[in-house]
């Protein structure tokens, strides 16, 4: 078993409840662990026998555009789309950060972190 990371996707989305998250958006930072087997392309070098981080790239920044209102939500998304595209990825680990999130205080980041292995 091996991991693959993606850290520090950045974009701009707009997800929220408020009117003003919907409409001017917001950065965000979204980190992302996977868990499979990479015993053979280890040993073969070979794309075709890994997880592609492309594709993992890819998802996460079509799913970031499709707007939401809770983060929980599209965390979850990003999820089911790496198990449906990535038959190779036996676990997930994806936090979906708000930077700078208008909650009325100094607060940097607001994370949401879902973590979910590959459905039986």
């Amino acid at each position: 078993m091996g991991k693959i990371k993606l850290n520090n996707i950045r974009v701009h989305s707009n997800h929220g409840c408020l009117k003003e998250e919907m409409l001017i958006g917001s950065d965000y930072r979204v980190d992302l662990e996977v868990s499979a087997d990479l015993s053979l392309p280890s040993a073969s070098d070979k794309l075709s026998e890994t997880v592609d981080y492309v594709l993992l790239n890819n998802i996460v920044k079509e799913e970031m555009a499709i707007r939401s209102n809770l983060l929980e939500h599209v965390a979850k998304r990003i999820t089911n789309r790496i198990f449906i595209e990535a038959s190779e990825v036996k676990y997930v680990r994806v936090e979906v950060s708000k930077i700078n999130p208008p909650i009325g205080g100094d607060v940097e980041s607001v994370t949401v972190v879902i973590e979910s292995e590959r459905p039986k």
